[in-house]
């Protein structure tokens, strides 16, 4: 509930861009699956604070990309510190954990071309603002530029719907790797689970 109005506030901030971006770009991707592989998945994460959880997700992102490692500063011209200092801004904004363990920090940049997201799960909660207090263990980041707000508020949604039930989140949470965690997402999926 709480994850639903907070992705239904972000979905109101951006409809003009929403649709902008809908009949600009064509379909965006219907399924995470579409935008995560099991090596933009970390299971589990080292960092045990919120700024050091996101600093990995971020160099996870910009640096292993699935094109190989590194050449995400190559290929576009974003550098960790771009795509993080973005995420660190709309965190100071408004704190990006939806409750219930999860947190799903985002942030809009023009250092990358198109939305890019990660995973990754930690073995210990971490102390984080969230609607219910409670601290993280699952993160999903998303970044991109602003003329893909449409596709960024429709994986936030993707993920609300995904992790809004506990056996899901248990089961995302208990994955051993990045493609256990990938598998159980791709069956979600197919299952209509999210």
């Amino acid at each position: 509930m709480h994850a639903e109005r907070l992705l239904g506030a972000v979905a109101q901030s951006t409809q003009v861009n929403y649709l902008q971006s809908v009949t600009a770009l064509g379909p965006i991707p219907l399924r995470l699956t579409e935008l995560l592989t099991p090596d933009r998945i970390r299971v589990p994460l080292l960092a045990h604070s919120k700024e050091g959880v996101l600093r990995e997700l971020v160099e996870l992102l910009v640096d292993g990309n699935g094109a190989g490692p590194g050449l995400g500063n190559a290929m576009w011209g974003a550098g960790v510190e771009d795509v993080f200092q973005a995420v660190l801004e709309r965190e100071r904004q408004f704190p990006t954990g939806i409750g219930y363990g999860v947190a799903v920090p985002h942030g809009k940049t023009p250092a990358l071309p198109n939305l890019l997201a990660v995973a990754g799960t930690t073995p210990s909660p971490v102390p984080y603002e969230t609607v219910d207090g409670e601290p993280v263990r699952l993160f999903f980041l998303l970044a991109g530029p602003e003329s893909q707000a449409g596709a960024h508020v429709k994986a936030l949604s993707r993920i609300s719907r995904l992790v809004r039930r506990e056996p899901m989140r248990a089961r995302l949470l208990a994955a051993q790797s990045g493609e256990e965690f990938y598998r159980i997402l791709c069956d979600a999926e197919r299952g209509g689970a999210a």
